[in-house]
Order: C-alpha cells, then sequence, then structure tokens
C-alpha cells in the first residue's frame, strides 16, 4: 500500500447574505449538486486551489474569509480514497457565470443556485450535507 498522502481536492461552501439570511452557492453537473472545489495541484496549498476553483468555476473573484482560514475534510471516498476540504467564505456578488474550461471545451458545471440551508442539504449527498452543516455552525 502506498504510504502516499491521498488525492485532496479544495473547495470553498461560499455565502451570500440576503434579506432572507444566508444563501450558499451550489454547482450542478449532471444530477450531482456541490460547492466549487477541484483537485489540489503539486505544490499549491489547498487555500490557493479552493480560490482558484471557485474563480475558474464561476468566475466569483471577490471571496472574503471572515470566518478565517478553518476547513473541513470529508472521510475518503471513490475508488482512490480521495478527501475534499472546504473552507467557508463569503461573497456580495450575486450574479454567478459557468465559463467555459478549455481543456473540456465547456463549463464544467450544468446550473447554479443560490440555496437557503434547508434547500442545499436538500440537494447534496450526505458527504457534502455533514460539511454544510459545519459551515453552518462555523459561520453562527
Amino acid at each position: 500500500m502506498s504510504t502516499e498522502n491521498p488525492k485532496i481536492s479544495a473547495g470553498v461552501v461560499v455565502l451570500r447574505k440576503t434579506d432572507e439570511g444566508w444563501r450558499v452557492l451550489l454547482l450542478r453537473v449532471y444530477s450531482y449538486w456541490d460547492c466549487p472545489k477541484g483537485v489540489v495541484e503539486p505544490g499549491e496549498e489547498p487555500l490557493t486551489t479552493a480560490r482558484r476553483e471557485v474563480r475558474e468555476e464561476t468566475a466569483l473573484d471577490d471571496l472574503e474569509f471572515a470566518w478565517g482560514e478553518s476547513f473541513t475534510e470529508t472521510e475518503p471516498y471513490g475508488r482512490d480514497g480521495k478527501r475534499a476540504r472546504y473552507y467557508v467564505a463569503r461573497t456580495d456578488t450575486e450574479g454567478v457565470s459557468l465559463p467555459v474550461n478549455l481543456e473540456l471545451g465547456r463549463a464544467e458545471h450544468h446550473e447554479w443556485r443560490w440555496c437557503d440551508w434547508k434547500t442545499a442539504e436538500q440537494l447534496v449527498n450526505d458527504r457534502l450535507r455533514k460539511v454544510l452543516r459545519w459551515a453552518h455552525d462555523l459561520i453562527g
């Protein structure tokens, strides 16, 4: 068995304050909803990856890590035992775009949505539901 660190992805639970309360940004690819995230490249810090992935997948570039650099990681998943690390940040930007990924020749996601906490938890899988609950508790 390899003693190397397992593959890790890094992403952000992106929040936006509205008159109705906090909204969580979710991205959909096929039937799977997630927060923006991607693989940490060799030599790249996970927080740097998380910021980059949000910018690449949503064009949002005004993230404020108002709750510091705290993060949570998922349990290992998939065939390669990958973990996903999530930070929490806020944005004031409502409009999101799904830029074309040049390697894919299309956007990585099919849809985006700002959701209240309850709706977000209903859309995501158990692994991400734990992350959303952690983020909700973190922001108070």
